[in-house]
């Protein structure tokens, strides 16, 4: 029975790459790549030589047609995103979805777990984490002012994430919605340059400006009962 990995790659220390995944990622047929620039860069820094093909958010159905026939063939295929866990606000999910559709009982879709930029702030928020709300990367321009209002109406929990360009404009909309709320900000994740930030919205906002701001971050927002 052919195999769909799906394999979380680090997002920013190798060695939290794990075994299982260096072994899959030199096995497989084919290895389908948010990005194959990004990619490449890991497998080299691995020794591994893997044929390497794009599947990303713009793939069209054809594209998708072509993987999975291959999967029919009995092909081994991996599934990664450029850091991460394909799928977590990352591309793949659809993919998945469509091979599922077309092959049934006769795909294996085999989970290769590892990092997570969401659970890895979640694992060092000090917020509890049996209930939480994720909600991705906020719209850009329409629908960013009503998606952070109804943070406000959120109790537990919440996850989400934010480029450097827009980290300073998230932590404004979090002064006007929930002053009071404590968050933890972490930026560059296991990076050279991890930092964690903690505190209201404000206390958080002088510390940042002050600081240099790269990198990307990943909010953490407690309870509104904590």
């Amino acid at each position: 029975m052919p195999t769909l990995y799906v394999v979380a790659t680090p997002i920013g220390n190798l060695e939290d790459l794990s075994n299982r995944a260096r072994r899959v990622l030199g096995s497989v047929d084919l290895v389908l790549c948010e990005d194959t620039r990004v990619t490449v860069k890991l497998l080299s820094a691995l020794g591994i030589r893997a044929s390497m093909q794009a599947l990303h958010q713009h793939s069209t159905s054809a594209r998708h047609a072509r993987y999975i026939e291959l999967l029919r063939e009995g092909k081994n295929l991996a599934l990664v995103s450029d850091a991460g866990t394909p799928n977590i606000s990352d591309p793949g999910g659809r993919f998945i979805a469509d091979a599922i559709s077309a092959l049934g009982d006769d795909l294996k879709v085999a989970p290769i777990p590892g990092v997570s930029a969401l659970t890895a702030a979640l694992s060092i928020s000090a917020f509890p984490a049996d209930v939480f709300t994720f909600l991705g990367f906020p719209p850009h321009k329409k629908g960013r002012k009503s998606f952070f209002d109804r943070l406000e109406r959120i109790e537990h929990t919440i996850v989400f994430y934010e480029s450097v360009h827009r980290a300073q404009k998230a932590l404004a909309e979090l002064v006007r919605v929930m002053p009071s709320r404590q968050l933890l900000l972490a930026r560059e994740l296991t990076k050279l340059h991890e930092t964690l930030y903690r505190g209201t919205p404000a206390e958080v906002t002088a510390v940042l400006e002050a600081d240099t701001i790269k990198g990307e971050f990943v909010f953490v927002i407690a309870p509104k009962k904590l």
